[in-house]
């Protein structure tokens, strides 16, 4: 009899970096599966739009250069992290201070292939303290850097199980206010989207320990690096865009126009609202808005070369910016200029012209003659995440539904890259499937 039906073992609906994450470690486990994404691309928000040779990315945040999401994720060992300069410059009152000075730690190294790169352990961590302890530096800079030493060298569980409180009531019992306000609020609304800091203290201290053990990194190429290499080693015919889901149960899909996917598992790997309108019950999180500006301009800013450049000021209205340039010289044309720039919450109307006017300020030289190549703006670019909240959370509903994606972590796209990793191993657990972790072993059935 005919019948429209198609037949897999797993569904994954969304093709994003989580959703090509968890397909590419089924797929490793020998299982058939099938990746359906709405639009007419892979890579969700990890887009990067090309403009007259320049890579855009559309995403604000910025992953660790020790993220083990990265380093581990299968298919992304030909992956290249381009990592910022050591530590991060805060403008404070018309001047920089460079902050957490990485550079004095020996031996670290944090550009080459992902699989390669040097990343510190609890011993770099304790290097860092005792470098930090002897080098020249303000009390303050002192105690922050002592402060992000710990936390590099204290155990996720244990970060886990500290009492949980905002951000900001935590950090400033450790610190002092003016460190906080003018180190690590700057910080965490580049590494969170978090200025105000009302972001669970947990999701902070572990977005801080990230920084701490690896300082801050881009892919080559821009964040769509990422994905594309995720789908490019899926085998042929996996990935289908253009397919609108529009049910799902855990032995079937429905889509708009392409007929009922029969599977034995479906996962969701979309965004936190996509995914609660296909199982009602999800908790939909409010969102933190964000707005990327990239500029070009005649010739290097003579301020910021390799830099992460942070505004100590909530007023901004950047929060941070680069120049890309310098720092992945593959985002621009040869002997061409990109400035990447970031604006949190809802942005003025007069955005371009008051960025500009900051940009002048930031990089201490006229932006008159820059020219805006691309303006990003997502209001829902990152799940706010208040205590209480799970940093971990659930990602099996039930036996054959899953769910991953950033919503399931710290609203990161390492977080989502490791909702992915937990997603799959539940499934895989789910179907009894044991995982050989050899090279070129395939998984069998568990006994």
């Amino acid at each position: 009899m005919l019948s429209s039906a198609r037949h897999t073992d797993v569904v994954v609906v969304g093709a994003g970096a989580a959703g090509l994450a968890v397909a590419h470690r089924l797929t490793g486990a020998g299982l058939a599966v099938t990746v359906l994404e709405a639009t007419s691309r892979t890579g969700g928000r990890m887009d990067t739009e090309v403009v007259d040779g320049f890579r855009l990315d559309r995403l604000g945040q910025l992953p660790g250069a020790s993220a083990p999401e990265l380093h581990g994720t299968p298919g992304l060992a030909a992956l290249t992290l381009r990592p910022f300069s050591a530590g991060v410059l805060v403008h404070q009152d018309g001047r920089y201070v460079r902050t957490v000075e990485a550079a004095h730690v020996r031996g670290v190294r944090a550009a080459g292939p992902a699989g390669s790169a040097a990343r510190w352990g609890v011993g770099g961590a304790l290097t860092m303290a005792r470098a930090l302890a002897s080098a020249p530096r303000s009390l303050d800079q002192a105690r922050l850097g002592a402060a992000l030493a710990r936390l590099a060298a204290t155990p996720v569980p244990r970060l886990l199980a500290r009492p949980e409180r905002t951000a900001l009531d935590a950090l400033s019992a450790r610190l002092p206010a003016r460190t906080v306000q003018g180190f690590l609020r700057p910080l965490l609304a580049a590494l969170l989207g978090d200025p105000d800091l009302s972001t669970s203290s947990r999701c902070a201290d572990l977005a801080l320990r990230a920084f701490a053990l690896g300082g801050l990194c881009v892919p080559e190429g821009g964040a769509a690096t990422v994905p594309d290499l995720l789908a490019a080693e899926l085998p042929p015919g996996t990935v289908r865009t253009g397919v609108r889901v529009t049910d799902v149960s855990v032995d079937r899909v429905t889509t708009a126009g392409h007929g009922v996917f029969r599977c034995r598992a479906v996962v969701l790997a979309t965004g936190a609202r996509a995914a609660a309108e296909l199982l009602p019950g999800l908790r939909v999180p409010d969102f933190r808005t964000v707005t990327v500006l990239h500029h070009t301009a005649p010739a290097p800013p003579p301020l910021g070369e390799r830099a992460l450049l942070l505004e100590s000021d909530p007023d901004g209205p950047v929060a941070h910016t680069a120049v890309m340039s310098s720092v992945d010289p593959s985002r621009a044309p040869a002997g061409r200029v990109l400035i990447s720039s970031t604006v949190l919450g809802p942005p003025p109307d007069d955005l371009e012209r008051r960025v500009r006017k900051h940009l002048a300020t930031l990089y201490a030289c006229s932006t008159d003659d820059w020219e805006l190549l691309g303006l990003h703006h997502d209001p829902e670019a990152i799940p706010a995440m208040p205590p209480p909240y799970d940093p971990q959370r659930a990602v099996r509903i039930l036996a054959g539904l899953y769910v991953c994606g950033d919503h399931r972590g710290t609203g990161t796209p390492r977080a989502a890259l490791a909702s992915a990793h937990r997603a799959a191993l539940s499934l895989l657990a789910d179907f009894g499937v044991r995982e050989d972790r050899r090279p070129g072993a395939r998984a069998s059935m568990a006994a």
